[in-house]
């Protein structure tokens, strides 16, 4: 119960943390309507060149899609900072690990804060500015809203898991920039965020789906919310995302656990 109640306690400092920053919530919420235009014009501009539904999805699809995307983007956080290598580097980490909560959950409940604070901010804008604009689809079955809550708030979990992987290997490399740079692109392309992974041939999207937690972090979710698959596979897709959750979660604390035992033979 006391870990739940300091749970919540975290998880709302790192709302309280990022409601702070009005001006750049709202240059986030204009930058993504605005790249929200650009990518539903090229995206329309593929299914008219096709003469049809592209890959699956109807032009209608397609606009739901980017739109979708676009508010997700930043509830997600794909590139948003965990302070982790930072503080690694700064030796501030040994600070963190000497408070009760376990690093991975402390980070984790300052992040989900995050994420709901941009689920009200940033999500809500674009989604609402699309229908103005473009004809878009609206789901049709009655658990697809919920389901794809769901699935958004596990890939929320799954981009932190990533992300505090990725600034871990400060512990190791102290200078996390290249790593930093290969998770943006990485992430950007594979996804699902510059363009749906169905355009891919199967030979690659299926493989990447299953070996990789890439299309976990966004295509799922708003495969999800356009109804792009039968009922059957819209639950499998999100039930891999919750797999990839659980191995990933382990993960992260096999690290931490590694990287504290490589600071006390150091003499951290």
């Amino acid at each position: 119960m006391s870990l739940f109640r300091t749970f919540t306690a975290i998880t709302g400092s790192g709302y309280r943390r990022y409601s702070t920053y009005r001006q750049a919530t709202f240059a986030g919420a204009f930058t993504n309507t605005v790249f929200g235009f650009l990518r539903c014009y090229v995206l329309l501009a593929v299914a008219t060149g096709v003469g049809g539904p592209a890959a699956g999805y109807d032009p209608a699809q397609l606009a739901t899609f980017v739109w979708v995307g676009q508010g997700m983007l930043a509830v997600v956080g794909l590139w948003e900072r965990t302070d982790l290598a930072d503080r690694i580097r700064t030796g501030d980490i040994a600070t963190d690990l000497l408070r009760p909560v376990h690093p991975v959950v402390s980070y984790l409940a300052t992040d989900l804060g995050r994420a709901a604070y941009a689920m009200l901010t940033r999500f809500v804008p674009p989604v609402l500015t699309g229908p103005i604009f473009f004809d878009v689809y609206l789901p049709n079955r009655w658990y697809t809203t919920p389901l794809f809550l769901v699935s958004t708030f596990v890939a929320v979990v799954l981009s932190f898991c990533c992300r505090y992987l990725v600034n871990a290997t400060a512990y190791w490399l102290q200078d996390v920039r290249g790593p930093m740079v290969l998770w943006t692109l990485a992430s950007g392309v594979l996804a699902g965020l510059y363009f749906p992974l169905r355009f891919l041939p199967e030979w690659i999207s299926v493989p990447l789906w299953l070996a990789t937690p890439f299309p976990s972090l966004m295509q799922t979710s708003l495969d999800v919310v356009v109804e792009r698959d039968r009922p059957a596979v819209q639950v499998g897709l999100v039930g891999v995302q919750v797999v990839w959750v659980g191995v990933l979660l382990f993960a992260c604390r096999a690290v931490q656990r590694r990287a504290e035992r490589r600071l006390v033979v150091q003499g951290g």
